[in-house]
């Protein structure tokens, strides 16, 4: 079962995150990429696929600088609901902290295949472990690809990677582009403050 790892991972008594389902959209294929203060910063991205979103933690962020090369770890499939999920994850908990949606939106392959869906071109993209599709959101668009990176120890590691195109920038950074009134940028404020205080307090 694809879902099996989340499911296994998550106390759904104690975390408002959704149970792990099998199930499409209908239509475009979506995307959506979730900020998560977590025990570090990081941004979830996903890509709906086979029903599951097909997920990767990057940690500095998407960008749209064809020279940032960002390192995008590959983890567990995550249902499709989770899609909408924003809200907090209790301490205890698997990825305990607050989650957000930074972006969302419909993708595509880049290269389409008469006869077969975008679905099952990404699959076979997935298989091969070298994904070129083109994001429609309100932050990323354009074209990017994700590609693992070859004789990786963990195995898991791919880079994200924006194509020249005319969405591309020379400089991008996801931070600044983030509202600073957030719930996930208030978490770091007050995690960050505590911090402080325990410092001063030795």
């Amino acid at each position: 079962m694809p879902l099996e790892e989340y499911n296994k991972k998550r106390d759904f008594k104690q975390t408002s995150e959704p149970a792990g389902e099998e199930k499409s959209s209908k239509g475009k294929l979506k995307f959506v990429v979730q900020r998560h203060a977590a025990s570090h910063l990081h941004y979830d991205f996903r890509l709906e696929m086979e029903g599951v979103l097909k997920s990767w933690a990057v940690p500095k962020g998407p960008s749209l600088n064809p020279a940032d090369k960002r390192l995008a770890m590959m983890v567990e499939d995550h249902p499709f609901s989770y899609r909408t999920f924003e809200g907090s994850i209790p301490e205890g908990n698997y990825g305990a902290g607050e989650v957000e949606i930074w972006d969302e939106g419909t993708y595509e392959p880049l290269e389409k295949t008469e006869g077969k869906s975008d679905d099952l071109i990404m699959r076979a993209e997935l298989h091969k472990e070298s994904l070129k599709f083109r994001l429609h959101g309100k932050k990323l668009k354009g074209e990017f690809a994700l590609v693992k990176i070859k004789n990786n120890t963990e195995g898991n590691a791919w880079l994200l990677i924006k194509h020249k195109d005319e969405y591309a920038t020379d400089s991008y950074d996801a931070e600044e582009n983030t509202d600073p009134d957030s719930k996930v940028s208030a978490y770091l404020e007050e995690k960050s403050g505590k911090k402080k205080a325990l410092k001063s307090r030795k």
